[in-house]
């Protein structure tokens, strides 16, 4: 998607997200919206979801899209790279990301977002998947760390 238009969508679901979160603070109503927002407005996101840090384990929680990995093997792929480096992981080719998890065959490219409660604590990560090659870059890191924030205000 050209960087304008993306920019300008993500603009508009920034807006909706910020009005439907407000009618509840319980963080699994948020991200299930958030979800099932940005999984039918963004064209180009194939699986959209969140992992919930729980017990030291990295566990499904609501999604959109294909059926998940329920758990995923502790410190490997982007979501856990996500988690343990407290930042916003870019994969353009999860073919060539290092102990990359294949849930589903047909991603091709992927985005983590770590989630923060408001203690400061890492408690999950919003996990995209794409079916093309580097659908993700440095607007949709900007957007989706601005969303994630909404969970928990």
């Amino acid at each position: 998607m050209e960087t304008g238009r993306k920019q300008g969508r993500y603009l508009r679901v920034l807006a909706q997200l910020h009005e439907l979160t407000l009618k509840t603070n319980d963080p699994v109503c948020r991200i299930a919206t958030i979800n099932a927002v940005l999984h039918h407005k963004m064209d180009h996101f194939f699986w959209t979801g969140v992992y919930r840090l729980q017990e030291g384990e990295l566990r499904v929680g609501p999604y959109q899209g294909p059926v998940a990995c329920q758990v995923l093997e502790k410190n490997k792929g982007v979501c856990w790279s996500a988690i343990n480096s407290a930042k916003t992981i870019v994969v353009p080719d999860v073919e060539k990301f290092p102990g990359h998890i294949a849930c589903d065959s047909r991603s091709k490219s992927e985005i983590a977002v770590p989630i923060i409660n408001l203690k400061g604590s890492i408690v999950g990560v919003l996990d995209i998947d794409s079916k093309e090659p580097e659908n993700f870059d440095e607007i949709d890191a900007l957007f989706l760390e601005k969303i994630v924030a909404l969970i928990y205000t």
